[in-house]
């Protein structure tokens, strides 16, 4: 009888109550997430990859995210389509470029003449209400808008010496929807092309050049060489970029994996801030590959001046674009009236 309840309260009931008491020892599958860029691979190496890295890293095999670069999954054009449906589960990319369904596309990329500097992208979207009506507009249509940040310049950089807006006449350019647009009363005609097409469109003759970035992503992408003539009056001074999720599949992922994305996707755009502000000074004094040209800052006004009446007639399309339109206004008379160096006015 001692040898059966000695069995009995150490043994195989003693073992279930150890059991019972201990934690639970979880196998947990981690969470796959597939993304996909609007970067090629050079650029992306610089652009994306990084966070994504120290993401999984980080995240211990809780969580992965599988990065492709562009159109390797779906075109670029169809990413939003692709992230809506779930076929990919997050997204970096301007609006303009996936051709998101929403009223403030037009903004995404390079709103013509709306920003000068890349600290007004987060200053516009932390303090004056843009980052609300992003996430509100994506919601929507069933995607999160996880956060946006500040990219790189948009420039001309042309086969042939640009030194006044004559020189633009008829010139076939690579550039985004809404540039595009507004560009076309310069003579422009825009270019849709995949993005890892465009050294190859550059060398056969199809593209006169590029209105994509600053000088920085013309090196890196390679395409120095062959559109070597850039042009120092901006379109815009800084790219509005974003992450993007499948609202679902965002839904799934645990607070702490998702408040670890935000902070490495943030990390992500305050890198390429200052990547690009020093990057794009340096190729300028340094770039042996290309020469600099301006068009004259009176002739450039009327660039300037045709930018508010785009402006206008965007605002005069919707309510809410109407809203962006005013920020962005105000924004910029703030910034006029502080005077250097937030304007040099």
């Amino acid at each position: 009888m001692t040898t059966r309840r000695k069995f009995i309260t150490t043994g195989a009931l003693g073992a279930a109550a150890t059991t019972l008491g201990a934690p639970a020892a979880t196998a947990q599958t981690p969470i796959k997430w597939r993304m996909q860029t609007y970067a090629g691979t050079a650029l992306g190496a610089e652009v994306i990859k990084p966070a994504v890295d120290a993401f999984n890293l980080i995240a211990q095999g809780q969580m992965e995210i599988e990065l492709f670069y562009a159109d390797q999954l779906v075109p670029t054009s169809e990413l939003f389509r692709a992230l809506q449906n779930g076929t990919i589960d997050a997204v970096q990319s301007d609006d303009d470029s996936m051709a998101s369904p929403t009223e403030v596309t037009v903004f995404g990329g390079y709103f013509p003449l709306a920003l000068r500097y890349s600290l007004d992208v987060p200053a516009l979207f932390n303090h004056y209400g843009l980052d609300e009506i992003w996430k509100e507009e994506y919601a929507k249509v069933g995607v999160k808008h996880i956060s946006a940040g500040s990219w790189d310049p948009c420039h001309f950089s042309m086969k042939d010496p640009v030194t006044s807006l004559a020189d633009l006449q008829g010139k076939r350019v690579f550039t985004f929807p809404t540039a595009g647009r507004f560009l076309a009363q310069f003579g422009v005609v825009p270019v849709t092309l995949p993005w890892e097409d465009i050294e190859i469109a550059l060398q056969t003759g199809e593209l006169d050049g590029v209105a994509w970035s600053g000088i920085t992503e013309v090196y890196t992408a390679s395409w120095a060489k062959l559109a070597p003539n850039f042009l120092t009056n901006n379109i815009s001074g800084a790219w509005i970029g974003h992450f993007f999720a499948n609202m679902d599949r965002w839904d799934e992922v645990p607070p702490h994996l998702q408040e670890l994305m935000r902070v490495c996707f943030e990390q992500s755009h305050y890198y390429r801030q200052h990547w690009y502000w020093a990057g794009e000074a340096r190729l300028r004094v340094e770039g042996a590959e290309t020469n600099l040209t301006s068009i004259p800052d009176e002739e450039w006004a009327t660039v300037e001046a045709a930018a508010q009446t785009f402006w206008d007639e965007i605002a005069a399309e919707s309510e809410t674009k109407a809203k962006v339109v005013s920020i962005f206004r105000q924004y910029n008379e703030t910034m006029a009236k502080a005077g250097r160096p937030y304007r040099n006015v």
